[in-house]
């Protein structure tokens, strides 16, 4: 950090991992100047999918290199000039390779985070109050966003909900419903049945009957004749 190089990324991502899983994090937290490369990144997408947290935005601070360079000078000069220690990663030197790191390792994540639709940009350049206010906004903004999906999830949940017993009901009606069919139907076919066997009692007795007799006589006939014969 004194020379103004990143830390490797084996040990930030250990140390992220680490803190996330702190009871204080459930609420939510925010990541300061973390990730600062794209294979950072991407770790951090693997670790958050891992823990089930979703990154909800990135907030980038876009800055005038030059006016950084003029804060550090002049930030350096007020604390030398109070006798103050000043911080060794805080010169303009090491700004200046800070600077360099940046465009090739860290500039690239806008466009990283813009594809994924994360991205959000603030002046700054204003003051330290307007940028608070404007970041405390976009916070606020996604937290009502959220508030809002949640709600539509929960009050879908609760149709569904709803549909499902509207539908076992109106299964258990038809079930009771064909049950009264099939207890209705053995009477309805309790007559008939009667019916057809007053019938079969009446018509086929009769005609079995005489028809066994006519027999009867034909062959006593018969046998008669051939007993003549």
């Amino acid at each position: 950090m004194a020379s103004g190089a990143l830390v490797p990324d084996e040990i930030v991502i250990r140390i992220i991992s680490d803190r996330l899983d702190q009871p204080d994090m459930k609420n939510g937290f925010i990541l300061d100047g973390f990730p600062r490369t794209v294979p950072q990144a991407q770790a951090l997408d693997e670790l958050l999918k891992k823990k089930h947290i979703k990154l909800d935005a990135v907030v980038e601070l876009r800055v005038n290199e030059s006016a950084l360079l003029n804060r550090v000078e002049t930030r350096v000069a007020e604390m030398r000039a109070r006798g103050e220690e000043v911080r060794i990663d805080d010169t303009p030197e090491v700004l200046s390779k800070r600077l360099a790191s940046y465009r090739s390792l860290t500039e690239p994540l806008i466009h990283y985070y813009s594809e994924r639709r994360k991205l959000l940009t603030v002046d700054g350049m204003m003051t330290i109050e307007h940028v608070t206010r404007e970041i405390n906004r976009i916070l606020a903004a996604i937290g009502a966003a959220e508030t809002k999906t949640a709600q539509k999830a929960a009050a879908a949940k609760k149709g569904a909900k709803k549909a499902v017993k509207a539908r076992s009901r109106a299964g258990g009606k038809t079930a009771k419903g064909s049950k009264k069919a099939a207890k209705a139907s053995p009477k309805a076919g309790k007559p008939a049945a009667k019916k057809a066997k007053k019938a079969s009692r009446k018509a086929p007795a009769g005609s079995r009957t005489g028809t066994a007799r006519k027999t009867r006589k034909t062959a006593k006939k018969v046998t008669k004749k051939r007993a003549k014969r």
